[in-house]
């Protein structure tokens, strides 16, 4: 819509923005009144002449007039005269029409849109002559409080200065309770009447004070008072409702309030469940976390009580892949969902690489760039196991076997090539050596390495000299969404 307007008409800066919160928020005005909304603005340069549909809104209560989108359409003054009067007067105007680029015909309201005092555009509410809908007190009292909604569109006090965004609003569909200026229900809607049921609220409600009904009176009271919209959610009889109650602007005076009325208990009750199954995941992973390290420290001390310094040298490795599986759980225990932001995950493996072969006359610098984002866990899990092997081998490979310890970095640089992660292990130590093949390689930290990348992650990696040794992943992963509740 930004785009739209500044190509095509001359809003800009605070009017425009006043437009946008009008198209943000006029979803139950267009329910109300059983129509179809449009926003024109004038043409630039030919102010009265020719409208832009700058936005359009269908209702959810009735048959809409406009299957297709309006939207960027120019229209002529004799399309939409009821437009251009309402734009030249800057006044609430009726007259009949066609359908835009059609012979139906349609019953047209153009209604000024103010920002403070200047004119931003026209509202055009547009009704089918023969709607197939029989009136009623429904259609009353919905029309009604439409009217007094197109009067703060009218004098700028309608969209208000915040904007109430919640993806489970509350519709105008799920139930309307409208009050008078003294907050005493004048009219609830059937879906209404049946939430208020549903709390065990079956006094008849019209005339009567919110409270005095045992309903939730507090946002009605706060819109009043602030004469800005107002979000509540409660629970009675096991039955949780949300309610946005929007003040009714009469210039300076309330003259009542629109209450929309959301029964969430299905959803907050499903949250609960969704709540509870997080929990319950986080603290296996937590528990899982614990068996781990267990298993990491009994090993070091099976380690200690050793003499061969091969089988302690098989037992210390092991250890160190053990933590490094313990630390992807630890990760997840503290996380929201399945998946690991992959940084979180790799920059306390490299301290602990680190940590563990630094001493205080050998020391190397482990560095971690770059985001590739999230990965599921049963992605990170292998990934952390394959990443300490090649770290560690940077240090026994590159450095400790030859003590080339001066300036000694290693390097790893995380990034994502649309659905695969490529990950770069790099040291600065004295390379690999000449002839080196990884598949010909016996050693057990690349056997371990080569299978889980082109085995479990159906992944690749390569090998090769760059100013020292350089390991380069490529995983394909699917781009992850993390499941909060």
């Amino acid at each position: 819509m930004l785009e739209l307007a500044r190509t095509n008409t001359s809003l800009t800066g605070a009017p425009l923005r006043h437009a946008q919160r009008l198209v943000a928020t006029w979803q139950p005005l267009a329910d109300l009144c059983f129509s179809d909304l449009l926003l024109f603005a004038p043409v630039g340069g030919e102010e009265g002449q020719r409208f832009f549909v700058l936005a359009q809104v269908r209702p959810t209560t009735a048959q809409t007039l406009y299957p297709t989108d309006l939207v960027g359409k120019i229209v002529n003054e004799d399309d939409r005269p009821v437009v251009a009067r309402t734009w030249r007067k800057g006044e609430v105007v009726s007259g009949e029409a066609t359908v835009i680029a059609g012979t139906e015909p349609v019953l047209v309201q153009g209604i000024p849109v103010r920002h403070h005092d200047e004119l931003v555009g026209v509202v055009s509410r547009e009704t089918a002559v023969a709607s197939g809908r029989r009136p009623g007190e429904l259609e009353r009292q919905y029309s009604e409080v439409f009217d007094a909604f197109a009067g703060m569109v009218a004098d700028g006090t309608f969209p208000f200065a915040i904007e109430v965004e919640l993806d489970d609003a509350p519709r105008v569909a799920d139930g309307v309770i409208v009050l008078d200026d003294a907050l005493r229900v004048r009219f609830a809607s059937p879906n209404a009447i049946s939430s208020l049921h549903r709390m065990g609220i079956y006094s008849n409600a019209e005339g009567m004070q919110l409270a005095a009904i045992g309903f939730g009176h507090h946002a009605a009271e706060a819109a009043r008072r602030t004469r800005l919209p107002v979000i509540e959610e409660f629970e009675r009889a096991e039955t949780t409702v949300l309610v946005e109650a929007i003040p009714l602007l009469a210039g300076s005076h309330v003259s009542g309030a629109l209450l929309l009325v959301r029964d969430v208990t299905d959803l907050r009750q499903r949250d609960r469940i969704l709540m509870s199954k997080d929990a319950t995941i986080r603290e296996i992973h937590h528990r899982v976390k614990n068996n781990l390290q267990t298993v990491a420290a009994l090993l070091r001390l099976q380690g200690r009580r050793l003499t061969s310094e091969e089988a302690r040298g098989a037992i210390e490795e092991s250890e160190r892949r053990v933590r490094s599986m313990a630390l992807v759980h630890e990760v997840l225990s503290r996380e929201m969902g399945d998946v690991v932001a992959l940084a979180d995950l790799v920059s306390p493996l490299a301290r602990a690489v680190e940590e563990t072969v630094s001493t205080p006359e050998l020391r190397l610098r482990f560095e971690v760039h770059g985001d590739a984002g999230e990965v599921p866990g049963e992605v990170a899990t292998p990934l952390a196991v394959v990443l300490n092997e090649l770290m560690q081998n940077a240090v026994d490979h590159g450095f400790a076997a030859t003590g080339h310890w001066a300036n000694g970095t290693v390097r790893i640089d995380l990034a994502r090539d649309g659905d695969v992660l490529v990950i770069d292990v790099a040291d600065n130590g004295v390379g690999l050596p000449d002839g080196f093949s990884l598949e010909e390689s016996t050693g057990l930290g690349l056997s371990i390495v080569r299978a889980l990348v082109t085995g479990e992650l159906a992944g690749s990696i390569e090998l090769r000299n760059d100013d020292g040794a350089r390991a380069r992943l490529r995983i394909p992963v699917q781009a992850q969404e993390r499941a909060v509740p």
